[in-house]
């Protein structure tokens, strides 16, 4: 196939070699121009310039050899296995005698295959160079392209005992499969094989229906942790104020940690200006659901040196989950572009619920966070992990009408828990404390946890015990006397409507 030119010699030659560009000779051997072919077909695509010296950048032009010409054409056909599919691009040049020629570009997608040359040799691009890739390395890339399934990989060591069958009977139940759990194991999926008279248990099957998954798989959990502010600290100044993991099957796991997570999200009651209650959550409950699932999902599971952690901060969420976007999917397209790296496991979700359309997820997440005026979700990968943040705030240009320019001036959604319903200022409320204390009326400690609880909650949020407790950390009967201090200062009024000892603060 081949298409109008889009770059000129110029650019050709000033471009670096690099991750998805290369030069090459028109001398160059079919079979070793392939290497680069394989290379770029096998990672992120690129593109081959043939026709100038690699090392010196001296233009050759491919026009006045014919016979050479095609032979390099053949090469994604000939020396590539499978085949790889390339666009070819012809650039005007005047060659290195003066002649008016060609320099012949191969433009190479990405693919969803693994090539390899004639000699079963597996390249991909790093940086510059074509790597050859050792047998593992070409498992992994197998793993990631979906040419195989980690999941359906034998666990070693592993038998009937290390099944849950009553688990696998209440799923079955579920999907209306009338057979007994055994037969199901052995006839679908792949989930139980025997080979050589031995009975081969896959991966997925430990994962999904294992009495103890954890037992093969060590680091196969969820691990919660919270900090106390905005940053990660360690050693002396370590911030770490919870720390929780999950194990057991997959499906326990995402219940257990869904469940979890909904513990630590802050909420407000308060009055709208209708006059009636509205409650807000921190981040939208599908979302913080969906990025659990996520990674529960579609983590690399032949990864076995880590853990799915869930850091919260005071302003966001991070979710790391070990292993690279699979197949064609990028950060850049991962809202509209679905590959699951563990079929399996996801097709087991969706009869959860959990799982509901493929590829639904990501999007619905940007939307529920875009109806909130929160950001969409962020993704970075490091390394062999994903990351995944989403934030409790966000900051967005503000695009000014005509004669209103702001001169660089953002509109900033604040953080949660820092709104003020109707920009009420409480410094009168801080001035009745101050003065009880210094009537004796309160105790200066009783004071200040008044005071937190001031500064916590905004104009027209309800709170209570609970919602005190939830906020600051308190004891129950830390609370209660902080909210009794509140009412003999009459800075607390009660709420009818919303249960017994709820109270919105006073404006004054």
């Amino acid at each position: 196939m081949e298409r109008s030119g889009k770059m000129t010699i110029e650019e050709v030659l000033a471009v670096e070699e690099m991750q998805v560009f290369d030069r090459k000779s028109v001398n160059i051997a079919p079979k070793v121009l392939a290497i680069p072919i394989i290379a770029f077909a096998n990672a992120d695509g690129g593109t081959v310039a043939i026709g100038i010296s690699d090392k010196t950048r001296r233009i050759e032009g491919v026009d006045y050899d014919i016979q050479k010409l095609n032979e390099l054409l053949r090469v994604p056909f000939d020396f590539c296995v499978p085949t790889v599919k390339v666009e070819i691009e012809k650039v005007q040049c005047i060659d290195f005698k003066g002649r008016e020629n060609h320099v012949l570009l191969m433009h190479i997608e990405p693919s969803m295959e693994v090539h390899a040359n004639q000699a079963d040799e597996v390249f991909m691009r790093v940086g510059d160079k074509s790597k050859k890739l050792a047998f593992e390395e070409r498992m992994q890339l197998m793993y990631d392209k979906g040419e195989r399934f980690f999941e359906d990989k034998p666990v070693p060591e592993t038998d009937i005992e290390d099944i849950d069958l009553a688990f696998v009977e209440k799923y079955i139940a579920q999907i209306g499969y009338s057979k007994t759990a055994m037969e199901y194991l052995r006839e679908n999926k792949g989930f139980i094989k025997e080979k050589n008279g031995k009975v081969q248990i896959s991966s997925a099957a430990i994962l999904l229906f294992g009495k103890n998954p954890q037992l093969y798989f060590p680091r196969a959990r969820v691990r919660f942790i919270r900090y106390e502010g905005t940053e990660e600290r360690v050693g002396t100044q370590m911030n770490v104020i919870k720390d929780v993991i999950f194990e057991g099957n997959i499906l326990k796991m995402i219940t257990d940690a869904v469940a979890y997570l909904d513990t630590q999200i802050k909420e407000k009651t308060y009055l709208g200006e209708d006059g009636l209650f509205v409650t807000e959550e921190e981040y939208p409950k599908f979302v913080r659901q969906e990025i659990i699932v996520n990674a529960v999902t579609h983590r690399d599971y032949s990864i076995r040196g880590t853990d799915i952690q869930i850091k919260m901060f005071d302003d966001r969420i991070v979710v790391e989950s070990p292993g690279k976007l699979p197949g064609l999917v990028k950060t850049d397209n991962i809202r509209h572009t679905h590959f699951s790296r563990n079929p399996k496991i996801a097709e087991f979700l969706k009869v959860y619920s959990f799982v509901k359309e493929y590829g639904e997820g990501v999007d619905r997440m940007c939307k529920e966070l875009e109806a909130v005026g929160l950001q969409d979700p962020e993704y970075r990968l490091n390394a062999f992990m994903l990351q995944t943040t989403i934030r409790n705030s966000t900051l967005t240009d503000k695009k000014p009408r005509f004669g209103e320019e702001n001169h660089g001036l953002v509109d900033k959604k604040p953080r949660f828990g820092e709104e003020n319903h109707g920009l009420v200022d409480k410094k009168p409320l801080f001035q009745v404390i101050d003065d009880a204390v210094c009537n004796k009326i309160l105790t200066p400690t009783i004071s200040e946890n008044v005071k937190e609880i001031v500064e916590a909650f905004d104009m027209n949020q309800i709170f209570g015990r609970k919602e005190v407790k939830k906020e600051l950390g308190y004891g129950d009967y830390k609370a209660g006397k902080a909210i009794e201090a509140m009412q003999v200062l009459n800075i607390a009024i009660p709420v009818e409507g919303k249960g017994k000892g709820k109270y919105i603060l006073k404006e004054m």
